[in-house]
């Protein structure tokens, strides 16, 4: 009875023992697992979620991501091939694709972090480097498509500082070579896929810049001062053409006018040749009157003589 009693504690004692040493562990979804025994990784990679066991006390559990991770660089200052010194800020996403590599090599992501950022900042380095700043800042030539379409003029300058001139590359290709370059090392020694690579911001340097601003500014008022002059040009042909047109309107209004006031004339003229050839006696005699009316008053005193045609129709006036 003792021997059962003995036999039945041991038994309880060694579940007790595996109970605190947890055998089990979860896997949940995203995630894998390497399994270490006394510091040495044992196993190909658990990738598939649920419930699993290990040995207590003896074997360790470390989990890694398997979904895609975020890495981003920090802005290096890099010389292109035409001389100009540009800040460069990148970014990246990766995935780790052999847990067991990756563990090997790098450990955890803080390791893979340090590795990331001396491949794909060399590869930066390097693909930047060989082209020009134009080239890091444009991805194609639509800008100079539309301008050849629009038949509008480039301007000598803006050739010369590049801002206008053709690319060969682009960014995008280089984006596509900084990933070509750096995926290599990743894959085949650190259990890494780089799955994509971008250049967030490209920025020149201080005193670049200004310079960058100054010649813009230049620009800016050089072409202000081409449309003000075009506006004025433009402004004086309107305002000659007004002219033009108001000198002949004012000349056909005269015209007319005069063409009114010579056939009102003539058709005055006409009535009084008219009138006048009904009773010449009594027209003379009206008219007379009239002169009367508009060249003497209270205030006028006229010397003439009895005789003169002035007085004819007073002196023969009977009583």
């Amino acid at each position: 009875m003792n021997s059962k009693n003995l036999s039945l504690g041991i038994t309880v004692a060694i579940i007790l023992l595996i109970l605190i040493g947890n055998p089990f562990y979860v896997i949940e979804e995203g995630k894998q697992v390497i399994i270490t025994q006394f510091g040495q990784p044992i196993g190909n990679p658990i990738t598939k979620s649920g419930l699993h066991l290990k040995i207590p006390f003896i074997q360790k559990v470390t989990y890694f991501e398997k979904r895609i991770l975020e890495w981003d660089g920090f802005p290096s200052e890099i010389p292109t091939k035409d001389k100009r010194y540009i800040w460069i800020d990148t970014t990246a996403r990766w995935k780790i694709v052999d847990a067991l590599k990756f563990f090997k090599s790098v450990a955890n992501e803080r390791g893979a972090h340090a590795i990331l950022d001396g491949i794909i900042d060399a590869a930066v380095r390097d693909a930047v480097t060989a082209q020009n700043s134009i080239e890091v800042v444009r991805s194609d030539n639509r800008l100079i498509k539309i301008i050849q379409e629009q038949k509008l003029i480039l301007k000598e300058e803006f050739i010369d500082e590049g801002a206008l001139a053709t690319i060969k590359m682009g960014r995008e290709k280089i984006r596509k070579e900084i990933i070509e370059k750096a995926k290599g090392d990743l894959g085949t020694r650190y259990g890494i896929e780089l799955i994509d690579a971008r250049i967030k911001r490209v920025n020149y340097i201080e005193k670049v810049r200004l310079n960058v601003y100054e010649r813009m500014i230049a620009e800016r008022k050089r072409a202000a001062e081409q449309y003000r002059s075009e506006g004025r040009g433009i402004r004086a042909e309107v305002e000659g053409k007004t002219e033009k047109e108001l000198k002949e309107i004012l000349s056909e209004a005269y015209k007319k006018s005069q063409e009114i006031k010579g056939g009102a004339d003539a058709e005055s003229t006409k009535i009084y040749a008219d009138a006048y050839n009904k009773d010449p006696e009594f027209f003379s005699f009206l008219k007379t009157l009239e002169t009367y009316s508009t060249t003497v008053d209270e205030n006028t005193t006229v010397i003439l003589t009895t005789e003169g045609e002035y007085f004819k129709y007073l002196t023969d006036i009977s009583p």
